[in-house]
């Protein structure tokens, strides 16, 4: 009897064990679509440029066929085929390429998605997130997809590591600067609640205005940018030339001459492509926005 208990036991611990292998084999992507990895893929797409930053931080570069024509960073993605952009990828050019893989986020059409699904083609969806620590889990995930897990693990680590010193470094910061985060250069198009770039300035110690808007972007009210009167004014350029043009729309346009940014011309520059990426780069353009908001504590960690 006694031998037939340990037995059972024995059996019961398989199966739980069997059980659960199987469900941590089992992903399911943003769209709640399964997807069981066989394999590590050997011929892989992306269809963002976040996603294609996190692939050659895994080091799958070399395995990388297809890109969008946005991915520009590192160097090496430039040299790869592009297969269209993110809201117009082609389908014909993605087919020739013969994937194993192609990885995409809620952004990308839901109808392509679809049809490459129906073509049997391996389709893994990601969801971009609202928060800064939404980026571990999406390298984590990317890990899993493409058994690089140990290399996403030791990547996450050391994001998360800058990201504890970047805390320990504000933790003792009172004073919040009112923050009007500026993108796409001319207009007053900014970011609400809803958008993870909300999150790195609430990160970075400072007040967005649009913050308390229930919306992930949205062109401000001229008339209430001028009633909240930011303390800084951050404008997301993809290079110094664009930030001039920009900062000098905002320093002629009516009325807003008087903000106090503008007149103490605490109008600064962040690179969009850095800060408006969930990828590795993200910790980075948090720590640059930290600099930006408290200069004199965050010196030591850039």
């Amino acid at each position: 009897m006694k031998t037939k208990g340990v037995s059972s036991l024995f059996l019961l611990a398989v199966l739980v064990s069997t059980v659960l292998g199987a469900q941590e084999k089992n992903i399911r992507d943003a769209l709640g679509t399964p997807y069981s990895p066989t394999h590590a893929p050997r011929r892989i797409i992306s269809l963002a440029p976040n996603i294609t930053e996190i692939l050659f931080a895994l080091d799958l570069g070399d395995r990388i066929v297809g890109v969008t024509r946005y991915c520009d960073y590192p160097g090496e993605a430039l040299t790869k085929e592009k297969i269209g952009g993110l809201v117009d990828p082609s389908l014909e050019k993605i087919k020739s390429l013969d994937p194993d893989l192609v990885i995409g986020f809620r952004g990308n059409p839901l109808r392509f998605i679809e049809r490459l699904s129906r073509l049997k083609t391996p389709v893994f969806v990601l969801e971009m997130g609202s928060n800064f620590e939404s980026i571990f889990d999406i390298i984590e995930t990317v890990g899993k997809i493409t058994k690089t897990e140990r290399k996403a693990e030791a990547l996450i680590n050391s994001m998360n590591e800058k990201y504890q010193k970047l805390q320990l470094a504000l933790q003792s910061v009172i004073h919040k600067p009112k923050v009007f985060l500026s993108l796409h250069g001319r207009g007053l198009w900014t970011c609400g609640q809803e958008s993870f770039l909300h999150d790195l300035l609430i990160k970075a110690k400072g007040e967005n205005i649009a913050g308390r808007v229930s919306r992930r972007y949205m062109n401000y009210n001229r008339e209430q940018l001028i009633y909240d009167n930011p303390d800084i004014v951050i404008i997301l350029a993809i290079s110094k030339k664009e930030f001039a043009q920009a900062r000098d729309w905002l320093r002629r346009s009516s009325h807003l001459e008087s903000l106090r940014a503008v007149r103490e011309d605490r109008i600064y520059f962040l690179d969009a492509n850095l800060a408006t990426r969930p990828g590795p780069r993200l910790i980075d353009a948090l720590a640059l926005l930290a600099h930006l908001l408290h200069p004199e504590e965050i010196k030591d960690i850039l």
